[in-house]
């Protein structure tokens, strides 16, 4: 179960990655405006119309990806054996409080600042 995690982690981790350098290397919607009145260059390196099909889908496509291992990671990060099911207070041990313990402090060392006697 552990090398199936470990996969899935790397695989998330990559899709992750590789997700940023496509976002970053894609255009954003202002920059078809600037290259119709010939601020910018038409020629790229997916021809005249641009690599937004491929882009887009590509990052789609790791998107999808991304969120496929996210949920994996969740199921089998919380999927216990039927033994160990339960809360976690069920296997803490209950016990009486403790008496309180004597007071050595300097404050009750100080005249006038006795701790009060406990009601009986």
């Amino acid at each position: 179960m552990s090398f199936l995690m470990t996969v899935i982690l790397v695989v998330q981790m990559m899709s992750a990655l590789a997700m940023i350098g496509l976002i970053l290397v894609q255009h954003g919607k202002g920059a078809d405006m600037g290259a119709a009145f010939g601020s910018g260059g038409s020629g790229s390196l997916f021809g005249a119309t641009g690599g937004a099909n491929f882009l887009s889908r590509t990052t789609a496509v790791l998107a999808g990806v991304f969120f496929v291992c996210t949920l994996l990671l969740a199921y089998l990060g919380n999927n216990r054996p039927a033994a160990a099911s339960g809360s976690v207070l069920e296997g803490a041990a209950v016990s009486a409080p403790a008496a309180p313990a004597a007071d050595n402090s300097t404050a009750s060392q100080i005249p006038g600042n006795a701790p009060a006697a406990p009601a009986k």
